[in-house]
């Protein structure tokens, strides 16, 4: 018999949001990448493009070392620049564990130090919820 598994939903990522209608945006999100439900992501100062947050500075994606957003749905943008739904404040309560980080935010202190630049936008992201 196969196994069924299911991709992340918006449920298992959202715990609570206060009014969606002031908390969302619609942002472009930089060409290049598929970014999965629950990306941590930074804005690119010279371009206004979202792109997933590095852990330090990126020489031409400046800015987007802070983490400033949580994208609300797959974006699909390895062909072109796409838009996407993020959180871009709060108050938001998010699952810590349906964050996805960029591949160069690999170590606990680091992740945590995402988790504090997100809750400064009043997105909040427990452990256990």
């Amino acid at each position: 018999m196969p196994t069924l598994t299911a991709s992340p939903t918006l449920g298992d990522l959202l715990k609570f949001e206060c009014n969606p209608s002031y908390g969302r945006e619609t942002v472009t999100m930089k060409a290049g990448a598929n970014y999965p439900l629950g990306s941590v992501l930074g804005k690119i100062t010279a371009s206004g493009e979202y792109r997933l947050s590095p852990a330090a500075e990126v020489v031409g994606d400046e800015g987007a070392e802070t983490a400033i957003a949580v994208l609300l749905e797959a974006v699909d943008a390895t062909g072109a620049a796409t838009t996407g739904l993020i959180a871009a404040r709060g108050p938001v309560i998010l699952a810590e564990a349906a964050l996805v980080f960029d591949a160069s935010v690999d170590q606990p202190a680091e992740r945590a130090a995402k988790v504090t630049q997100l809750s400064a936008q009043g997105l909040v992201a427990r452990a256990t919820v």
